[in-house]
C-alpha cells in the first residue's frame, strides 16, 4: 500500500507544481506590465503562456532527475526547499540563455524574473502545507510504512525509540527477528535464520536490519532472502556512532571508503562563498552598529579605568589560538584567562552588565571576522584553559576546530549560550558543521536576530 501512496503522491506533485507554473506566469505579467507600468507594445500574455507552455516538459523533467519527486518522509523542509531553490535557478539560467542566444524572442527578464520567484515561493508553500497534512494521516496511523526489525541490540532499540519519538515520519515496526524474545510489545518471529519463512509469511514495506558486530555472520543471508521477496533493505551499520550525518563515500582500487568526519566547508567553493558572505556581512554590520559601537566605547571608558576593548586569546580554526575582541564588561581582573562569566558575575560594572545582557559587548567581533579569525555563523570559540578541560571528557569535542568559530551559531540559538551544558552545544555544534548549507547559515543569522532580546549570552 505505501508504495501506491507513494506513487499517487508524487503524481498529486507534479500535477500541482505544474498546474502552479501558469497562474504565477499570469500574475508576473500582470506586475510587470500593469503595476509597473511595462514599455508599452510589448507582446501580449498569450506568447508569455506559451512559452509556459513549452517550459512545462523541462520543468517536470529537472524537477524528476532533481529528486523533487522522490520520498521527503525523513527529510526536513529545509533540504526539500534549497532543492527546489537550485532547480528554479538552473530554469532561470536556461531560459536566460535561451533568449540570449535567440534574440527574435523579445520576452521580457523582468517577468521571467518574477514569474520565478513566484513559483518557488507558491510551489515552496503548497510542499509545505502539503507536509504538514501528510504529518497529520502518518499522527493518526495512516499512510504508514510497515517494517520487519532485524536484530534487538543498540541500534535496533535506538531505530526504535527514534521512530517512537516522531510518529509523523509514519514508520510502524510490526515484527522483530533475533535471537531471542528481547524486544516487549512487539510480535517476534524467530531468529536469523528463519528469516525466509518470515519473509512469505509477511509482507513489510522495508527490512531495517540492526546487527551488533558480532552478527554480521548473518548479514549476507538476510539481504539476499530480502532481495529475493522484493523488499527493500536498509542497514544501520553497528559504527553509526562513529559515522556523520551524511557520509561521504570514496573509492580506491574498486574498495569504497567511507568518510567518518565529511565536513562541506572543506569545499573550496563552498568555503569562498561562506567568505563573501562573512566580509559582506562583517562590512555591513560594521557600519550599521557604528553608532551602538560609539555609546558602548565611551560607556566602558567612563564606567571603570582599563581599556575599552577586552583581548582574550581563543582557540579557533585546525586549533589555532587568535585573540578575540569584546567591549571590556568587567573591572580588570586576573582571572581573565581562565575565568567563565556568568550573569551574577561579580566582576561586571553596571554597564558591562547593560551591553552583555544586550549583547553590543559582542559587536567587535565584526573585526575578528574581517580579519579572517572568526566567521558570523559558526561553533563559538573557547579559552584554551576550556579546551584543554573539554577535549578529555567531552567525546568529539576537538571537531569544532575544523570550522572558524563565528559570533553565533546553531547551539547559541538552540539555547546553548553561557553556562549551559557542554555536551549538549558541541552535538549541536556537529550538526551544524556536517549539515552546512548557505541558507543553514542564512536561517541563523535570522534566528539571532529574533533572539536577541534575549537576557541569555552567547557565549
Amino acid at each position: 500500500m505505501i508504495k501506491e501512496n507513494q506513487k499517487t503522491l508524487n503524481q498529486i506533485n507534479g500535477l500541482t507544481d505544474v498546474i502552479i507554473l501558469f497562474p504565477c506566469m499570469v500574475l508576473a505579467y500582470f506586475i510587470r506590465f500593469q503595476l509597473f507600468n511595462g514599455d508599452p507594445g510589448h507582446i501580449g500574455l498569450s506568447y508569455y503562456m506559451y512559452a509556459t507552455l513549452c517550459l512545462t516538459p523541462l520543468f517536470w523533467l529537472l524537477y524528476s532527475l532533481m529528486g523533487l519527486y522522490g520520498s521527503f518522509r525523513s527529510k526536513n523542509f529545509l533540504t526539500e526547499f534549497s532543492l527546489l531553490l537550485r532547480c528554479n535557478l538552473i530554469l532561470f539560467g536556461i531560459m536566460l540563455a535561451f533568449f540570449f542566444v535567440f534574440k527574435e524572442f523579445h520576452l521580457s527578464r523582468w517577468t521571467l524574473f518574477i514569474f520565478f520567484a513566484l513559483i518557488t515561493l507558491l510551489i515552496a508553500v503548497k510542499r509545505w502545507f502539503l507536509r504538514r497534512l501528510l504529518r497529520t494521516f502518518r499522527e493518526k496511523g495512516y499512510n504508514l510504512k510497515h517494517v520487519l526489525l532485524v536484530g534487538c541490540g543498540d541500534q535496533a532499540r535506538a531505530y526504535l525509540s527514534a521512530i517512537e519519538r516522531d510518529r509523523t515520519l509514519g514508520l510502524c515496526v510490526d515484527h522483530y527477528i533475533a535471537p531471542h524474545d528481547c524486544l516487549p510489545g512487539l510480535s517476534y518471529l524467530g531468529t536469523y535464520e528463519a528469516i525466509a519463512k518470515v519473509l512469505e509469511r509477511v509482507s513489510p514495506d522495508e527490512v531495517v536490519i540492526a546487527l551488533e558486530a558480532e552478527e554480521y555472520r548473518y548479514l549476507q543471508g538476510i539481504i539476499a532472502s530480502s532481495e529475493k521477496n522484493g523488499v527493500k533493505v536498509s542497514l544501520i551499520p553497528f559504527y553509526t556512532k562513529f559515522m556523520p550525518a551524511h557520509p561521504v563515500y570514496d573509492e580506491i582500487g574498486g574498495i569504497p571508503l567511507v568518510n567518518i568526519r565529511h565536513i562541506p566547508l572543506d569545499n573550496i567553493g563552498n568555503a569562498f562563498i561562506k567568505r563573501l558572505l562573512d566580509i559582506a556581512g562583517a562590512l555591513l554590520l560594521i557600519l550599521i552598529s557604528s553608532p551602538l559601537m560609539l555609546f558602548a566605547a565611551i560607556g566602558v571608558k567612563l564606567s571603570s579605568p582599563g581599556p575599552i576593548l577586552f583581548r582574550q586569546e581563543r582557540v579557533g580554526l585546525d586549533k589555532k589560538p587568535f585573540y578575540m575582541y569584546k567591549f571590556r564588561s568587567m573591572r580588570v581582573n586576573d582571572q581573565q584567562a581562565t575565568g567563565w562569566s556568568t550573569d551574577t558575575d561579580p566582576r561586571k560594572t553596571k554597564f558591562g552588565a547593560l551591553i552583555r545582557k544586550l549583547s553590543i559587548d559582542e559587536l567587535p567581533q565584526f573585526f575578528n571576522v574581517l580579519k579572517g579569525d572568526m566567521s558570523l555563523v559558526g561553533p563559538r570559540p573557547e579559552l584554551p584553559f576550556f579546551v584543554n578541560q573539554f577535549k578529555e571528557s567531552i567525546p568529539l569535542y576537538m571537531v569544532k576546530h575544523q570550522v572558524r568559530p563565528g559570533i553565533t551559531g546553531w547551539a547559541q540559538v538552540n539555547g546553548y549560550r553561557g553556562d549551559t551544558s557542554i555536551k549538549g552545544r558541541i552535538e549541536h555544534d556537529i550538526y551544524y558543521i556536517e549539515n552546512w548549507t548557505l541558507l543553514f547559515d542564512i536561517k541563523i543569522l535570522f534566528m539571532t536576530v529574533f533572539h536577541f532580546t534575549n537576557s541569555e549570552k552567547l557565549k
